[in-house]
């Protein structure tokens, strides 16, 4: 009984994990410029607790059932489940690769902003652009003029 509820809870926390929220309310910068460089790289899977952690949590469940008796067992479950979780996510995370651009652009102002986001093959050096967001919300995209 106690097994079905930790993988019940353990299932429902890691698809309340998966669920997106809208775009942000309120405003956000935007800053101008040409792309002065575009290098391509790599950039981690952004899955969070994906199907790694799942197959990790059941074997982790499975594997700490194995051991001790009565309430031991149950921690050893319970143990299990959380490092199989990880474990599984963090596997995934390093596996998981996708293809990105970094992206050099000079502002109109002078100044240079380094932006690493998901590849677009529609960007090209020289291109007009503008930086939307900051930090890591900063997306580059063609401002068309």
């Amino acid at each position: 009984m106690l097994l079905k509820y930790v993988f019940s809870v353990a299932l429902a926390a890691m698809l309340s994990a998966c669920a997106q929220t809208g775009p942000a309310v309120g405003e956000t910068e935007v800053r101008y410029g040409r792309i002065h460089r575009i290098d391509a790289v790599s950039i981690d899977s952004d899955a969070h607790l994906g199907l790694g952690a799942v197959i990790g949590s059941v074997a982790g469940g499975v594997l700490g059932h194995q051991f001790g008796g009565g309430n031991g067992r149950d921690v050893a479950t319970v143990a299990g489940v959380l490092a199989g979780g990880y474990a599984g996510a963090q596997v995934e995370k390093n596996q998981v690769k996708r293809p990105g651009q970094h992206i050099i652009v000079q502002l109109n102002n002078g100044v240079a902003v380094g932006i690493t986001q998901a590849a677009d093959p529609n960007l090209r050096v020289g291109d007009a652009v503008r930086i939307d967001g900051t930090g890591n919300g900063a997306r580059v995209v063609r401002s068309g003029s």
